[in-house]
């Protein structure tokens, strides 16, 4: 097992801000990009955690993401609205989308907002966690570039396609799907890649659609394996039409990777927001929602299994990991700390 090395959060957070903010950012921006990296470190999903800094600063430093232009709503109509990013990192324009979810469902009781022209925002539940503060359930969504291929052939076309639920519970674990389209996010492949590791059978599909270990075949040529076969294709081209053609993004297959630096990704997103207070009372589907928790969890476990609910291992997670610190592998120090040299900065 690699080396690591314990980080608290904070430590980590101030490091990813302080670069971002050394390279252009304001103050709040950078610090919405460094805290969506640290949710991913708590929660476990470091393959969109920390390690992307390195890629997010090459896409900015080579022009093909851009800090300058600001973000903008195009449309506003009731309880709909499409934002703009024009380029900008998808954390700044993720945030202003749910939080505008948010305040749009005050008033309507639901809410959704498009963003087009944006990039990789890092974990959906980031953003659908936003609306549980205020006692709403979030649902985001967003597309990425081509990782599965349509059922039946061995082209990749679809993106991974990421969806998350964030529903508020009383008294507990706030249950939080965040699940892509694919077996495994195509950035657990890439970490894979980056430490020389195999990845396990099932993950992915070389160039012939067989099924391979090697990390490298996957990204150069192969694709992912869907959920559920023709289930889990059919739910990525779904999103797809949701995050990019309902917003006049681009069309299906045209998002470029994250690594791809000849041009804008064009990543779109999707964000809504239901207040539960227009239905019911929130104390009561808070409870309701308790209920059905507690007797999903007092079920008879397979063998000596421990029952989790979606979100429930991630939050123990994070609970530990504020307490105890962040372990970081000595590759993504040493990655991080080249960074911190190119802008002139303390290493870690």
């Amino acid at each position: 097992m690699e080396e690591t090395t314990l980080y608290k959060s904070e430590v980590l957070r101030n490091f990813c801000a302080g670069i971002l903010i050394k390279a252009g950012l304001k103050e709040d921006d950078a610090g919405v990009i460094a805290d969506s990296l640290i949710c991913a470190e708590l929660r476990g999903v470091k393959s969109h955690g920390i390690v992307r800094l390195s890629t997010y600063m090459e896409r900015l430093e080579k022009g093909v993401l851009s800090i300058d232009k600001g973000i903008e709503f195009e449309r506003k109509n009731g309880a709909v609205a499409l934002l703009n990013a024009n380029n900008t990192f998808g954390q700044i324009a993720g945030y202003k989308a749910m939080n505008t979810a948010v305040d749009i469902a005050k008033t309507y009781g639901v809410a959704m907002v498009g963003v087009k022209n944006s990039n990789h925002f890092g974990i959906a539940s980031y953003y659908s966690m936003i609306a549980l503060e205020s006692d709403m359930i979030g649902i985001v969504t967003t597309h990425s570039s081509p990782a599965i291929a349509p059922y039946g052939t061995v082209v990749p076309l679809l993106g991974t396609n990421p969806i998350s639920i964030a529903v508020p519970v009383s008294n507990g674990k706030p249950i939080v799907l965040d699940m892509s389209m694919s077996t495994v996010a195509r950035g657990k492949i890439r970490y894979s890649a980056l430490k020389g590791e195999e990845i396990p059978e099932g993950w992915g599909l070389d160039s012939e659609g067989n099924q391979t270990t090697d990390p490298d075949e996957v990204l150069d040529g192969g694709s992912l394996v869907p959920i559920g076969g023709v289930k889990g294709s059919g739910l990525a081209l779904i999103v797809d039409i949701l995050c990019s053609v309902l917003t006049n993004n681009c069309l299906t297959g045209e998002v470029k990777n994250i690594t791809d630096m000849s041009g804008p990704s064009r990543t779109g997103h999707m964000f809504c927001a239901v207040n539960v207070a227009s239905f019911i009372g929130t104390d009561l589907f808070r409870n309701n929602v308790s209920q059905v928790a507690n007797q999903i969890k007092s079920l008879d476990a397979v063998k000596d299994n421990t029952v989790y609910l979606p979100g429930e291992i991630e939050y123990n997670l994070e609970e530990k990991r504020k307490k105890e610190g962040i372990p970081v592998e000595q590759k993504v120090v040493e990655l991080l700390n080249g960074l911190a040299n190119r802008y002139n900065l303390p290493t870690l």
